[in-house]
């Protein structure tokens, strides 16, 4: 009579592991390819209740120009200096029929910073100008008042 081997027990319960070695190097990936997928510079913007989408800001060719709370100006991810935004924005919207440029500040600088920025691109000619900002998170409640020591 030849030997017939038998089947292994079934196993009732799945084995995991391979699936947490998987997840963990998504995790891993993603976490390294995450801050390569901002475009710009990354500064806090203000945020504001009802924001406008605005959807081109994120194509790959959109312009867009950061102002940072310490008055520094970036065009993509190059320092840039006040008075060469103009030329640098004409030279963009050179061919382009989309003449819109998208303007990103942090929500501590100041106003008057972020005014000669927009002044800057305006004078290049440009026909739009979006002013970008985060929504505000209305999920969170305010802190409740102090007790008064009645």
């Amino acid at each position: 009579m030849a030997y017939k081997p038998k089947a292994p027990p079934v196993m009732s319960t799945p084995n995991v592991i391979p699936m947490a070695d998987i997840m963990l190097v998504l995790l891993i990936i993603f976490m390294v390819v995450t801050p390569m997928l901002q475009k710009g510079v990354s500064v806090d913007m203000a945020k504001v209740e009802n924001p406008e989408d605005m959807r081109d800001a994120d194509k790959d060719d959109a312009i867009l120009i950061a102002v940072t709370r310490d008055g520094r100006y970036f065009l993509g991810t190059t320092q840039i200096s006040l008075d060469d935004i103009t030329n640098k924005v004409k030279d963009l919207l050179a061919n382009r029929l989309d003449k819109t440029v998208f303007v990103k500040s942090d929500a501590r600088a100041k106003y008057g910073e972020v005014v000669k920025a927009v002044d800057e691109v305006r004078s290049a000619g440009v026909d739009n100008l979006g002013l970008l900002t985060d929504k505000l998170d209305t999920g969170r409640k305010a802190p409740a008042p102090p007790p008064t020591g009645q």
